[in-house]
């Protein structure tokens, strides 16, 4: 199945789970899986929260970044992918001087 992020209308999620400046995504919605392709402005974050019930997975397609994952940080950059199994907690934050894209997949469990 192809997904045209493209042709998907964008949000605009201000401070997404207590996190700062403006989340951009387009999200492709099945009832198994979501598939997200989304960005950060350099100073950006999605806040720290904890997945209850599901996982995600997050590939970073171009920029910098760290993530925040339970009591320890990971440095991200183009090509780097991280994974936040279901019962753990993190935070992704655009540290860099340039735009942050990412692809992010959450199953639907």
């Amino acid at each position: 199945m192809l997904i045209e992020f493209e042709k998907i209308d964008q949000q605009v999620l201000n401070q997404f789970k207590g996190g700062t400046g403006e989340f951009c995504l387009r999200a492709f919605d099945h009832p198994a899986c979501r598939i997200m392709k989304g960005s950060l402005e350099p100073g950006a974050s999605i806040g720290m929260h904890t997945h209850e019930t599901n996982s995600e997975v997050i590939y970073i397609l171009s920029g910098s970044g760290k993530v925040l994952y339970d009591d320890g940080q990971e440095m991200l950059s183009a090509g780097s992918c991280h994974y936040c199994p279901m019962g753990h907690a993190h935070s992704l934050m655009n540290t860099g001087s340039e735009k942050m894209t990412f692809f992010a997949v959450v199953p639907q469990c």
